[in-house]
């Protein structure tokens, strides 16, 4: 037994990958799956999407590598965070679609609660901020409009569950309920501090706390899958949200460590060990991984549009046909002009936390075309992490000045990353093995599975592929950043 299975369940399609012994990528499996907009602001997937191209991906995965599944120790388990399922206990039947992380339809709720004074409480024990990314408020949405689902999950009939637990119930046949401190992080019902889900934060949610799940650490024994699924009974022993995930396959183990991914959203972490770092600039203090029962925190901020900008040019404006298109229209692009994008199109995340907000362009001209377009779409990903980086700064010190780890699909852009360690003044490093979630989710497994290391020793295996130092003059930068600062200004006061 020298394969993991690692599952990485995202927010636009599912991925499998096996890796080997020497944490090698061996096979990759890929499936895209469609979204779901009912109504502006509101975002679903369909829960039997997830499912079905999570497990798909995985036998494909495992047939493309030619290997016998006897040989895989372990599946590990990352998935997007913050979506939320209820589904029946005695059918597995979902509700409801999935409420993505995206969704706002829960900013009314937010509001109110914040209006009522609840919001220093909720931070204080959970370290999130009153925001609709959060599961709390869609648990409560799902539960105030589903038809008799809050008396069913009173009665215990219910079970509420981020992706990875719905997957995990899936895949064992519904023996096992359970998530890991990272994802239970993310629901705005746990107490970080004390390590359990909070009775006032779920009554102040309307939350029955008999529809939660158990919590463990992020290498734990979470059950075997069905045997057939894959022929054999195989051990789920590794679960974390992608982006803690990501920090532990970027092997930012020690504090003052930073890693950046670039998906759909953006989201940068900043390992600060034992330390639950409280935010004054509306970061988010949330557990980094959990091992041995003891939790290591981070200070986060989240971008909601990254990747999504890319996407954005390609499906909505059609100026492009494939994402690496962007580079070589921003190299064309005319230095003269400077158009400024704020991709607010789901609002603005860390640190303003503006639901409301909506995108807009500046500095259009009548010479203003897709090259233009698409360098901005690029430079907006690079001001929003400075943004994110500004804000750890002030809250952690002079150690978050130091080098920031980045993976995910923008990273392959050598423009973007070099624009990215230019408007940072920091070095950007982007490793050999930029599949940073799914090898976090795996080593998570091999792990607990005796297959890998120790943390110092995976350490060790971290490999750069490429640093970018900065190169652009300190006064272009500062310009730059201020006419950033003003877009997002004159966005928010619209």
């Amino acid at each position: 037994m020298t394969h993991i299975l690692a599952i990485d369940q995202g927010t636009t399609s599912s991925r499998a990958i096996l890796f080997d012994a020497d944490r090698h990528v061996v096979a990759v499996a890929q499936e895209e799956f469609p979204q779901h907009y009912p109504r502006p602001g509101w975002v679903e997937h369909d829960p039997a999407d997830l499912w079905s191209t999570v497990a798909g991906t995985a036998r494909a995965v495992i047939e493309k590598a030619g290997v016998d599944v006897a040989m895989i120790a372990a599946i590990g388990i990352t998935n997007q965070r913050e979506t939320t399922l209820i589904w029946d206990r005695a059918t597995g039947q979902p509700i409801h679609n999935a409420i993505v992380w995206q969704d706002r339809r829960t900013a009314d709720t937010c509001t109110a609660l914040r209006d009522a004074g609840h919001e220093a409480m909720v931070t204080a024990r959970t370290g999130l901020l009153l925001d609709p990314y959060f599961s709390g408020t869609k648990v409560k949405w799902l539960l105030d409009h589903i038809p008799g689902a809050r008396d069913r999950a009173e009665a215990g009939e219910l079970a509420f569950g981020t992706v990875d637990c719905f997957l995990i119930w899936k895949l064992t046949g519904g023996r096992v309920h359970a998530t890991d401190a990272t994802n239970a992080s993310r629901t705005m019902l746990y107490n970080i501090a004390e390590g359990r889900w909070d009775a006032e934060l779920c009554a102040l949610l309307g939350v029955p706390m008999a529809i939660l799940p158990e919590v463990k650490d992020c290498a734990a024994d979470y059950g075997t899958t069905r045997a057939d699924l894959f022929g054999r009974e195989i051990p789920i022993a590794g679960v974390a949200g992608d982006q803690q995930a990501a920090t532990v396959g970027q092997a930012c183990f020690a504090p003052g460590m930073m890693k950046s991914t670039y998906g759909t959203g953006c989201f940068a972490l900043l390992n600060t060990g034992a330390d639950r770092v409280p935010s004054k600039n509306r970061l988010l203090t949330t557990i980094a991984y959990q091992l041995n029962g003891q939790p290591t925190y981070a200070l986060e901020g989240s971008i909601f549009i990254a990747g999504a900008v890319v996407q954005w040019l390609r499906d909505g404006l059609k100026i492009i046909r494939e994402a690496k298109e962007t580079q070589p229209l921003a190299e064309a692009a005319d230095p003269a002009q400077e158009v400024v994008l704020v991709p607010a199109f789901t609002g603005l995340g860390a640190p303003y936390w503006r639901p409301d907000c909506r995108g807009a362009v500046y500095g259009l001209t009548r010479n203003s075309g897709p090259a233009e377009l698409a360098r901005a779409a690029l430079e907006s990903v690079g001001y929003q992490t400075r943004d994110l980086l500004e804000a750890m700064r002030a809250d952690w010190g002079a150690a978050a000045d130091g080098v920031l780890r980045v993976d995910g699909g923008m990273v392959a852009s050598d423009w973007a990353m070099q624009f990215l360690a230019d408007i940072l003044g920091a070095p950007v490093d982007r490793p050999v093995v930029t599949e940073t979630t799914a090898l976090g989710a795996a080593y998570l497994a091999g792990l607990q599975a005796g297959v890998y290391p120790p943390p110092a020793e995976f350490s060790k295996g971290w490999a750069l592929q490429r640093r970018f130092d900065p190169a652009m003059a300190e006064e272009v930068r500062a310009a730059k950043y201020a006419r950033w600062g003003r877009a997002v200004a004159a966005t928010m006061a619209v």
